[in-house]
């Protein structure tokens, strides 16, 4: 799969999966466009692709805010002069009881982990019409919209709106030839992967917890121009996890 002359923008990328789906895309020809308000990394994680001899660029960027999002996506288009692919990884996490979670929290968990998908694919698809092959649009989406742990509510509801949203926006993407799938990670360790322990493994059929890179191979596969028959998918990269059996002794 190669992937060059091909511009990829991922949102949430200088730091975790969004910065190891970069690499990935990277690595493989791409130019990369991250996005990010975290400008420092993401700063500093563009300087050491291009000492690579890799394309890349920054933009500071709310995927709260509309407006920075079709700035970020006007200046992909000028610097580029294409927008082929599109990583929707942008999120965050509250785990909180629910008779504590404000209006405010959810609404902003509302904003940051689902409107974002729904704006950034909308404004990405203007651009996308244009090309000769269309595009492809990859959601990140969890394990956790098919399974749960308390005190979850509002994350746990992103994320099955994002597995919803993606099979609704292929649908309608289908006629300008963009695919839509969305992948839901399980355990990705993006700290110190030194440290886990045997039992952290252990509980994978894989026998090991999962990587980044895990995550941007999955990404390379569905973006590809040659896969574009696999569209509206929800792909489940969890070492298993979620097909364990497991009972407390």
């Amino acid at each position: 799969m190669s992937f060059t002359k091909k511009t990829v923008i991922i949102t949430g990328a200088s730091n975790g999966i969004g910065r190891g789906v970069a690499k990935e895309y990277a690595e493989n020809g791409a130019s990369v466009v991250l996005a990010d308000l975290d400008e420092q990394e993401g700063v500093r994680f563009v300087e050491e692709l291009k000492k690579k001899g890799y394309e890349a660029l920054f933009v500071k960027t709310d995927i709260r805010k509309e407006a920075d999002i079709l700035h970020l996506m006007d200046v992909t288009r000028k610097t580029y002069e294409t927008v082929d692919i599109l990583i929707n990884n942008a999120g965050k996490a509250l785990f909180k009881s629910l008779y504590d979670l404000t209006i405010e929290e959810w609404d902003d968990m509302i904003n940051t982990n689902l409107r974002s998908v729904f704006l950034c694919s909308r404004a990405a698809a203007t651009y996308m019409r244009d090309n000769e092959m269309g595009g492809a649009i990859i959601n990140l989406a969890s394990t956790r919209a098919i399974m749960s742990e308390p005190d979850s509510e509002s994350y746990a509801a992103t994320k099955g709106g994002i597995v919803a949203l993606t099979h609704a926006l292929a649908a309608s993407f289908s006629k300008e030839n963009i695919t839509v799938n969305s992948i839901s990670p399980g355990w990705i360790e993006t700290g110190d992967y030194e440290a886990l322990s045997d039992k952290d493994h252990k509980q994978h059929f894989s026998n090991r917890v999962g990587k980044p890179e895990d995550i941007g191979r999955a990404c390379l596969y569905l973006t590809a121009s040659e896969n574009d028959f696999v569209t509206g998918v929800n792909l489940i990269v969890d070492g298993g996890m979620t097909r364990r059996m497991i009972y407390e002794e």
